[in-house]
């Protein structure tokens, strides 16, 4: 697989570049990120690796304006930065994972095939509530009415798709949707949810995500 590497540190760069080599596979780098941002826009690739302090331009704008500009691909953010605050925020940036520096060859290679492998899942379209998702092209529909979602308003309504007819807990959200194995104590679930709430029942009248008080979400199972 193809594999985009955004990291200043040449030290750093060659372990992690070095890491992906002996796994077979391609690793295009770039030392800035503006530059990284230019290869992401223009190829294709299996996951991405960006760096959190980078020159010119920094870690998390690069996530986030390629998740502006419609990026679905898998991002894996290095850093130095690991609280539970920078974790979150590089999260909510649009990052699907966050491994802080130093770092075993081990977790990495591990976090990099989780992250290729999710988003390699042989299911191609999901049927539930009326809505209908298609992951090739990342698109959802609800009786054939196109709904224009953020990438992390994918993933979310994915996940809940996926589980349809069964109640979805925050903590479940948290792990599963934002790999975050810990409660940050921030409404980001609850912020994400309303946005993806109001998107998909704009225009129809009637809900498709219903709260189950105390306990979660549900979308009922056609």
């Amino acid at each position: 697989m193809e594999i985009l590497l955004i990291e200043d540190d040449i030290q750093t760069q060659e372990h992690v570049a070095s890491c992906l080599d002996a796994q077979g596979h391609a690793v295009t780098r770039a030392g800035t990120g503006n530059s990284g941002m230019e290869y992401a826009l223009q190829h294709d690739y299996a996951a991405i690796i960006v760096d959190r302090m980078l020159p010119v331009m920094d870690g998390l704008s690069v996530v986030k304006t390629l998740r502006d500009k419609g990026s679905q691909t898998p991002i894996l953010i290095l850093t130095t930065m690991g609280g539970i605050d920078d974790r979150v925020e590089g999260l909510e940036a649009g990052a699907d994972d966050y491994l802080v520096k130093p770092f075993a060859q081990s977790e990495l290679i591990a976090r990099v095939n989780a992250l290729t492998r999710r988003a390699s899942r042989l299911t191609t379209r999901i049927l539930a509530g009326g809505l209908e998702m298609d992951l090739i092209g990342r698109t959802v529909t609800r009786h054939g009415k196109p709904v224009d979602l953020q990438p992390q308003e994918f993933r979310l309504l994915e996940y809940l798709m996926r589980n349809a007819g069964r109640v979805v807990t925050r903590a479940m959200l948290l792990e599963h949707v934002w790999d975050l194995h810990f409660d940050p104590r921030t409404n980001i679930v609850e912020t994400h949810m309303s946005r993806l709430r109001a998107k998909i029942d704009r225009d129809f009248g009637t809900e498709t995500i219903h709260t189950v008080r105390g306990a979660g979400y549900i979308i009922r199972a056609d």
